[in-house]
């Protein structure tokens, strides 16, 4: 595991017995940590981790 999987993995939180991580919480991370917002969504797929809240209104 690199250091930005890492990153990514402490950043979620358990919600409902499930690992979440909302949009905003990505996109800071993204900018903090210059990981590219491709990199954190596969991350989260690899690891289950929902992304949430989206700003978009992709994922709710």
């Amino acid at each position: 595991m690199n250091q930005n999987e890492k990153y990514i993995i402490n950043a979620a939180v358990e919600r409902n017995g499930r690992k979440v991580l909302s949009c905003t919480q990505a996109v800071k991370l993204s900018k903090e940590h210059n990981i590219s917002l491709k990199d954190i969504g596969e991350t989260c797929n690899q690891h289950s981790i929902k992304l949430i809240e989206c700003q978009l209104g992709c994922f709710e």
